[in-house]
């Protein structure tokens, strides 16, 4: 009839109304009770009733099970969607991957069906997280015992769909557990970093044991052998996302050669921080983009339902805490932490997605906290009615226990029991084993790929490497960076006069810093030396000096002349960034991180939006070989200079680079010529060591007839940590004027003009480590000289001045700069250059010092 005719659409509808809003109306809370939504699942709300339950519908065959009751068509929806498990997978925009997710979450109803062995595996897995957390009395992941079976299984399942190596990035809880149950770190040297031990390499200042890194190599329960690596983190959660992105991604070039599957990041979030801090948006825009692809990240998030001492309804508007996963389409599974083969089940199916598809996975396993936040914290100050239900909640693996007993598995309980004891037993040997190890180590994370590498000291930076590359090689290269399209396509005409230009620089020999710049990669490329460089712009360079990827003529076709110089050369990837500088910057690290012997450069787009990758500078870039005892190369481009464009694009903020400054941690430069900057970068592969690189780069020096370098700069020598005045006649010399930057341009300009003979200008071409000796050697060179002058444009409460005024007092210092100021710079271009022409102008002024007064004529005799 026609009503049973409508009925039938109203039965797929109510399917479809399952697929879509099932994960709403599940039982994955296992402390409290779900908000309620409506409107609710119930036949009514869908034009049906109880009466039609015993009514056959074809529409069971949406589902698979042929023409069926409506009643068993509702218990087959109920079972898969609404029990331990929630899923939201409908917004994909795919319909492939939905008919996938379909077909196998109903074809087993989204119930785990593992063999006696397999159940053994999780009891155990439960058993060492439940064991472990109370034998250290530390009560860290009580409540989420759950991640580590979790875990396991990515680590199972994955190396059986071909996984070799997994990157893990997690903030502090469970960590421990994490490190001892799946990393297989030793308890003992667990347990020895809970004495409280110093460490014995005096250089390292360590940090706390939730903060460490490790990798490791364990066997599979089916034999194979897989590499594991737990990112360094701080305590800002999320910040090792992005880290943990760039180490895979290294990985997976170098160690996989771009083949997709064979390395898997899992990212392990807290409820709070994924849908609170920032950065976790950044980290999934960059999953599909070509620069930052690592084939799906695994997502798991520990979910606790508070943040701190924060209760979720305080801690974001969303349903979930997940759903910026919507971003990119990928599915997301939300699984009760108690029902432990759920969460096993779960994480399989979440594997066979992101194996299959490349596409990242969310798996949300909902559990509580057992205690506050760390050992005196009370949590019934501010959930006084969750704790009292929590108080009373029996642990995971006693719940998995009385299911494996109620579902008849023969000795659940003695299983069980024999776990424990024998758990707790070796564990108690291991805390009295640990209690004889007197200094802890730390233990070296990623120790294989820097086989080779020594800490630098403070005598290496006396005098820099040898940096030249021969005159041939030179030509090679400049004459590849010139062609024009090999297939006589037409590049865009301005492109052509620039490629002309190149060609005119190597053959009169005198190079502008856009040549010096290219010259440097190609030789590094030759050498065997990979180069990684991403940023805003960085393709043609926010200033249109580097051209490093040119387009054909209407069209989208790109040519990378770096790419093409000879046979056998080393990869060169140079990509767009997306908009981002905290997640970028954070992946880069993590990249040079994993590959000491590629050169890996993050440009700003302007300097002055470093600020926007604050953390990643604080946390990693100034103290990680302190805190981490890892080294690392990474290049900062960050263009600065004072040329009248206002507050936010004139000022890197050298002040707060030179404040974090110590022990040579960090290698700050300001290179006012293309050879010395050709030299840095080639410097930072010819040195034993790794430390990071930070340029201030210039913007007018780009195109400043000047600034050039003659061929031979480069083909000899090395970097010159300080650069002399060349022109200055040593015995006429009463003033000594140092300076960093671009304006020893404008000084010397004005110096020509005036025909001013009694001063000499010196550069400081690195800021940190500081030349001192060469600068003592220069002043003992201008034996004359009554003054010295630092002079800076930036303004006197910034830039390089109270670094030199804190570092460096041999003389008694003048100081020249603009006036102290809130912000870096004037939003006037006319002030600007006004103030400018007056900081030159007074750099030669007559001293207004007074005059000496004479020395007492001494008494005769």
């Amino acid at each position: 009839s026609n009503d049973r005719f409508e009925k039938e659409f109203k039965v797929l509808d109510l399917i479809n109304a399952y697929r879509q809003r099932g994960h709403l109306f599940t039982r994955t809370n296992p402390v409290r009770d779900r908000r309620k939504y409506s409107p609710s699942l119930d036949l009514v709300n869908h034009g049906l009733s109880d009466d039609d339950l015993d009514t056959v519908f074809s529409a069971g065959n949406e589902v698979g099970i042929g023409p069926s009751k409506l009643r068993d068509i509702v218990a087959l929806l109920e079972q898969t969607y609404c029990q331990s498990i929630g899923v939201e997978f409908k917004f994909i925009r795919d319909p492939e991957k939905i008919k996938w997710m379909q077909q196998r979450m109903e074809g087993v109803r989204n119930t785990p069906s593992f063999s006696i062995e397999q159940k053994k595996d999780i009891l155990e897995k439960l058993n060492e997280a439940v064991v472990f957390e109370r034998f250290l009395g530390k009560k860290f992941i009580e409540g989420a015992e759950a991640l580590i079976p979790a875990l396991d299984t990515v680590i199972e399942h994955g190396a059986e769909l071909g996984i070799t190596e997994y990157v893990i990035g997690m903030a502090h809880r469970g960590r421990l557990n994490v490190l001892a149950n799946t990393l297989r770190k030793s308890y003992d040297q667990i347990f020895s970093e809970f004495e409280g031990k110093d460490y014995e390499d005096a250089l390292v200042e360590g940090d706390v044991k939730y903060h460490m890194g490790y990798s490791s190599k364990v066997k599979t329960n089916t034999g194979k052998e897989v590499r594991l690596t737990l990112a360094p983190n701080p305590s800002h959660l999320e910040t090792v996302g992005p880290i943990m992105e760039g180490i895979s991604r290294a990985i997976i070039e170098h160690d996989d050669n771009f083949a997709k599957g064979i390395t898997a990041p899992i990212l392990i979030h807290g409820d709070a921080a994924v849908a609170g801090q920032g950065v976790v948006y950044e980290v999934v825009q960059m999953a599909g983009l070509k620069a930052y692809e690592v084939g799906g990240t695994i997502h798991i998030v520990v979910n606790n339902q508070v943040g701190f001492t924060t209760n979720y309804i305080d801690a974001r508007t969303s349903t979930y805490c997940t759903d910026v996963a919507k971003v990119t389409q990928c599915p997301v599974f939300h699984v009760n932490g108690d029902d432990a083969e759920a969460v096993a089940y779960t994480v399989q199916l979440a594997m066979d997605f992101r194996q299959r598809y490349s596409k990242d996975v969310w798996v949300d396993i909902l559990c509580y906290r057992k205690h506050g936040h760390n050992e005196g914290d009370e949590p019934k100050f501010t959930q006084p009615v969750l704790y009292k239900a929590i108080a009373a909640h029996k642990d995971p693996r006693e719940i998995y226990t009385e299911k494996l007993i109620a579902s008849g598995v023969e000795g659940a309980r003695e299983m069980a029991n024999e776990m424990e004891e024998s758990f707790t037993n070796m564990l108690d040997d291991r805390l009295n084993q640990a209690k004889q190890v007197r200094v802890g180590k730390i233990t070296n994370f990623m120790e294989e790929r820097w086989k080779g590498f020594k800490r630098a000291e403070a005598k290496d930076f006396l005098k820099s490497p040898a940096t030249g590359v021969k005159k041939e090689t030179l030509q090679l290269i400049g004459e590849k960076l010139s062609v024009l399209h090999p297939d006589g396509k037409k590049f865009f005409s301005k492109l052509e006069k620039i490629l002309g230009d190149r060609k005119k620089m190597m053959e009169t020999g005198v190079l502008d810093w856009s040549m010096g710049e290219l010259l440097a990669y190609g030789s590094l490329l030759l050498e065997g030396h990979p180069v990684r460089f991403t940023g805003q712009d960085v393709e043609r360079g926010t200033f249109s000096h580097r051209h490093a990827v040119v387009k054909v003529e209407d069209s989208e076709e790109e040519f990378i002349h770096l790419k093409h110089i000879q046979e056998g050369q080393a990869l060169l990837q140079i990509y767009n960034s997306l908009l981002s500088e905290y997640a970028v910057l954070g992946f880069e690290y993590g990249y040079a991180l994993t590959n000491p012997n590629t050169l890996t450069i993050w440009e700003a787009q302007f300097g002055d939006f470093v600020n926007g990758a604050q953390i990643v500078l604080d946390q990693y870039l100034c103290c990680a070989e302190e805190k981490w005892n890892t080294q690392n190369g990474i290049v900062l481009l960050l263009p600065h200079g004072y040329e009248g464009q206002g507050a936010e694009h004139s000022s890197a903020r050298m002040e707060r680079f030179l404040q974090s400054c110590a022990d040579e941690n960090m290698v700050v430069v300001n290179c006012t010529t293309p050879g010395n900057f050709f030299h840095a970068l080639r410097r930072q592969l010819k040195w034993d060591f790794r430390k990071p690189l930070v340029v201030f780069s210039p913007k007018s020096l780009l195109r400043h007839p000047k600034c050039v370098s003659k061929l031979d700069e480069l083909t000899t020598g090395s970097f010159q940590e300080l650069i002399d005045d060349a022109n200055a006649d040593a015995k006429n010399v009463k003033t000594v004027i140092f300076t960093q930057g671009k304006i020893h341009y404008d000084l010397a300009e004005h110096r020509e003009k005036n025909n001013i003979t009694d001063t000499a200008l010196v550069r400081i071409e690195q800021i940190h480590p500081l030349p001192a000796e060469q600068m003592r050697a220069v002043i003992k060179n201008y034996a004359k000289a009554e003054r010295y002058i630092w002079v800076q444009e930036e303004p006197l409460n910034m830039g390089a001045w109270s670094y030199i005024a804190m570092h460096f007092n041999d003389v008694k210092w003048e100081v020249i700069a603009r006036p102290a100021s809130g912000a870096p710079a004037t939003g006037s271009s006319k002030r600007s250059a006004n103030q400018q022409i007056a900081i030159i102008e007074k750099a030669f002024a007559p001293s207004a010092a007074k005059p000496k007064k004479a020395a007492p004529a001494k008494a005769k005799a």
